[in-house]
């Protein structure tokens, strides 16, 4: 499924937030897909009687927030319907009864049906509307005609349905029965779903929701009825359910045999090293010295703006507003990009070399750097190669080191430097657009993006550009495992556990402050490194923690400079991106020493105290969208300077 998609509207729309999808073959067990529905569905779903509860107490402020528990638990209803098989209304007669793959839903009477859903409608009635009355409305009848219209209990549904021979077998069992069926009953399709605009984007999303729920149920609704398989006559029609795909039938299989997986090793207690890591001193450690030829950006062309994830809402995620996000992360937006993960690649290559003047044939070495690439063989790095059209290098691998990958590549690059003394090229990139889902945490915080380094030799005598270096990696295995992709629990999706991420953040933030602080200028002018630092561009990881990380650790907010507010965070990729968007904004207008932190997935972290000459970045405007959103002004869709205030700090 696309990460995103342009509807009509020219809004930005996720497929995996609307339709439940979940990929069974990650699945191996019940117990398993039982903590996948309940994330997904349960945990925010309430019951009916939770519904009818709340009507006749009062607690309900708004039809809105009535309208969204209906739609949460018509979700949960359809928990395993949507996520596992098609339903197909056949006449009794045409029903096969040996097949292996074909069921019947055993279906338990809704307790208290009359009066719950009495209750609804007369609540509705009675509550004011939120934002739009009309709409409202409008959704209110979608949704309506699907909770008054149900029959059956949601709590008692099991995954695994019986076939038609065992449902024959279970005296008593009830499942639907139509006494006719229109193959031609109105149903939404995609694009009805995809070109929903509303002016509120709470509405938008539920409006989306309402849809695809009215379509789980394709017939006369007002007609169904329970029944035993000995009332049923050959004209009545039964809804049977067939698996979705093959990956459902399989797993199907699997719980039937009862097969188990192997279970993960516990992991160790952590235990620090033997000794400190020492940073790189480069003018201490290396003879060969180096420089930083280029750098230039490639940012995604997509905007996606708070707004756009509230209309975008899933169906398991908590009410949030555009404005809390931005209070918790410090994002009113993040970068996107219609271009897979290579050419992002080979763009921000190409740009980087043309900026130094080099040639592909000069260059002595490619490292990407990306924990977002789907391609293993060939490696990101030799695809570049191949197509800049590079004969033969040194040497050309994929890094994965998250959130540190361009302290881990300029590490790498000044240490291939020793070997080849020709340019390396550093390309920074990473695409989390079609890697999220429907897991919010992970869709507010991160974007796409890319950025290249040219790491050349400096001139006898000069000094380096790049002074110290560090990197480090490891930790308590829960910060290890802090942000996981792909996580079967999350149906692979990129997964973001924050705690876990603070504290190791928190604990490399002040490990790195430690060390500048006690290490001496290289000039010998100033009492230690740290305060020859011009400016701090910390990884974009989120603005709020890591302002609140910086102070504990003794820095000032006024030191740090931030373009996540705009681009979100792009991983490897987030610090180069920064520097190039500070030299845009005028922040670095002259050469500058720059303090560049990163920390993250895989409790992976290191930094570079490099020199940054404005003159070696090629500056580019902020890719132009490929259609505004409707109503908004393309201008409104250009990149708004970063950190309000830094360029007067750093002035």
């Amino acid at each position: 499924m696309s990460g995103f998609v342009l509807n009509r509207h020219g809004r930005m729309v996720f497929p995996s937030n609307i339709v439940p999808e979940l990929d069974f073959s990650t699945l191996s067990s019940l117990a398993q897909l039982d903590r996948v529905i309940r994330r997904d569905f349960e945990t925010k779903a309430p019951s009916g009687t939770d519904i009818l509860e709340k009507c006749e107490l009062g607690r309900y402020d708004s039809r809105y927030a009535l309208l969204r528990d209906l739609a949460l638990n018509l979700f949960w209803a359809n928990r395993f319907a949507i996520t596992m098989y098609d339903k197909r209304p056949t006449r009794w007669r045409d029903v096969p009864r040996t097949r292996s793959d074909v069921f019947l839903p055993v279906l338990t009477p809704w307790v208290d049906a009359d009066a719950k859903v009495a209750a609804v409608q007369t609540a509705y009635g009675d509550l004011p509307a939120q934002w739009d009355a009309e709409v409202e409305d409008r959704i209110f009848e979608v949704l309506f005609d699907v909770f008054g219209s149900r029959k059956h209990q949601a709590t008692t549904l099991p995954a695994v349905k019986p076939t038609v021979a065992q449902f024959l077998q279970m005296p008593g069992a009830l499942t639907f029965r139509l006494p006719d069926y229109d193959p031609d009953f109105p149903v939404y399709e995609p694009e009805d779903i995809l070109d929903v605009a509303e002016d509120v984007p709470e509405l938008e999303a539920l409006h989306r929701w309402a849809r695809v729920l009215h379509n789980q149920y394709p017939w006369d609704r007002s007609t169904v009825e329970l029944a035993e398989a000995g009332s049923l006559s050959d004209d009545d029609v039964v809804v049977v359910f067939a698996p979705r795909d093959k990956h459902v039938r399989e797993f199907l299989r699997r719980v039937g045999r009862e097969e188990s997986s192997p279970q993960a090793a516990a992991a160790r207690e952590t235990r620090p090293p033997a000794r400190p890591f020492t940073s790189i001193d480069v003018r201490r450690h290396f003879t060969v010295m180096p420089r930083l030829e280029a750098l230039a950006a490639v940012h995604g062309d997509q905007v996606c703006t708070n707004d756009d994830l509230i209309r975008n809402s899933a169906y398991n995620w908590s009410p949030m507003g555009a404005d809390e996000i931005r209070d918790k992360t410090g994002i009113e937006a993040r970068r996107y990009s219609s271009l897979p993960l290579e050419d992002l690649a080979l763009q921000a290559a190409e740009a980087a070399l043309t900026k130094a003047g080099r040639e592909p044939e000069e260059v002595g070495a490619v490292l990407v750097c990306t924990c977002t690439s789907s391609r293993l063989i060939p490696s990101v790095a030799t695809y570049v190669c191949g197509q800049l059209g590079i004969g033969q290098t040194h040497a050309a691998y994929d890094i994965v080191a998250a959130c540190a990958g361009m302290s881990y590549g300029l590490a790498e690059a000044t240490r291939l430097l020793q070997e080849v003394e020709r340019p390396i090229l550093v390309i920074c990139v990473e695409k989390f657009s079609d890697k999220i889902g429907n897991v919010r945490p992970s869709r507010m915080i991160f974007g796409d993006g890319a950025a290249a380094m040219v790491v050349g030799v400096a001139p006898e005598g000069e000094a380096p550009d790049l002074v110290h270096l560090q990197t480090y990696a490891s930790g308590p295995a829960n910060e290890v495992n802090s942000i996981i992709w792909p996580n079967p629990v999350f149906d692979n999706n990129i997964t973001v556990f924050g705690p876990h991420v603070k504290a190791l953040a928190g604990r490399y933030l002040g490990q790195m402050i430690e060390e500048l602080q006690a290490l001496p200028d290289p000039d010998g002018v100033a009492g230690s490194l740290l305060e020859t630092v011009d400016l701090i561009v910390p990884h974009q990881a989120n603005k709020t923690m890591v302002v609140q990380l910086a102070e504990r650790a003794g820095l000032s907010a006024e030191q740090l400079y931030f373009n996540i507010e705009q681009v979100g965070n792009a991983s490897a990729a987030s610090i180069p991106l920064a520097i190039h968007d500070a030299v845009r904004d005028g922040v670095i207008s002259s050469p500058l020493r720059i303090f560049a932190p990163g920390f993250g997935a895989g409790a992976v972290a290191g930094y570079a105290v490099m020199r940054v000459d404005p003159a070696v970045v090629a500056v580019s405007a902020p890719a132009a969208p490929a259609a505004p959103a409707e109503g908004q002004a393309p201008e409104a869709l250009e990149q708004a300077p970063a950190s309000e205030g830094v360029r007067d700090a750093f002035a």
